[in-house]
C-alpha cells in the first residue's frame, strides 16, 4: 500500500474504531480475548483494504469485516476451548439497573446471549444502520431484517425482564 492509502485507511479507522470494540464486547466476555478479537479485526480490516471499492461507506465494509471476524473467531474458539471455561452470560452477576452504565451493561449481556447473527442484526440496527445497510452488510434480504429484529427485539425484552 502506499503511503496515502495508508493515511487513508488509518484516518478512517480512527473514525469507526468503536464499531470494532462494540462487536468484540457482544461475541467475546473476557477482556483478553475481546482485545484478541479487536487485533484480528483490525489485521482483517488491513488485509482486506485494498479491496475496498468505495461502492458502500467505510463503516458498513467494516461492520461486514468484523463482523465476519468475529463469527470465525468464536466459531474456532469454540473448537479450541471447552465451553464450560468460558463464562456465559447466565454466569456473570446480576445487578440492578442503578445508572446509564449499569443499564448499558445489561443489555450488552442480553445481547451476548443471542444466536450470533442476530447479535450481528442488532448492533447494527442500534448503530443506526438503515434496513437496507444491514442487509447488505449480512447479505440478507430486507424483509429478512425487518423479521429478525422482531423476534430480536421480543427476545431481548424477555432477557431483560429477568
Amino acid at each position: 500500500m502506499s503511503t496515502s492509502t495508508e493515511d487513508t485507511f488509518l484516518q478512517q479507522l480512527n473514525q469507526h474504531v468503536a464499531i470494532a470494540h462494540k462487536i468484540s464486547r457482544v461475541y467475546q466476555p473476557d477482556a483478553d480475548e475481546r482485545a484478541d478479537l479487536v487485533q484480528e479485526m483490525i489485521y482483517q480490516l488491513w488485509k482486506a483494504y485494498p479491496s475496498f471499492n468505495g461502492q458502500s461507506k467505510f463503516s458498513t465494509w467494516m461492520y461486514s469485516v468484523c463482523l465476519n471476524t468475529a463469527l470465525t473467531y468464536h466459531r474456532n474458539a469454540k473448537r479450541w476451548r471447552h465451553e464450560a471455561l468460558m463464562p456465559t452470560h447466565e454466569q456473570l452477576p446480576d445487578s440492578a439497573p442503578n445508572d446509564k452504565e449499569d443499564t448499558s451493561s445489561q443489555l450488552f449481556e442480553a445481547i451476548a446471549g443471542l444466536a450470533p447473527l442476530n447479535k450481528a442484526v442488532i448492533i447494527l440496527y442500534l448503530d443506526g444502520l438503515s434496513y437496507e445497510e444491514i442487509a447488505t452488510v449480512m447479505g440478507i434480504t430486507i424483509s429478512n431484517v425487518s423479521v429478525r429484529l422482531v423476534r430480536i427485539r421480543k427476545e431481548l425484552e424477555i432477557r431483560l425482564k429477568k
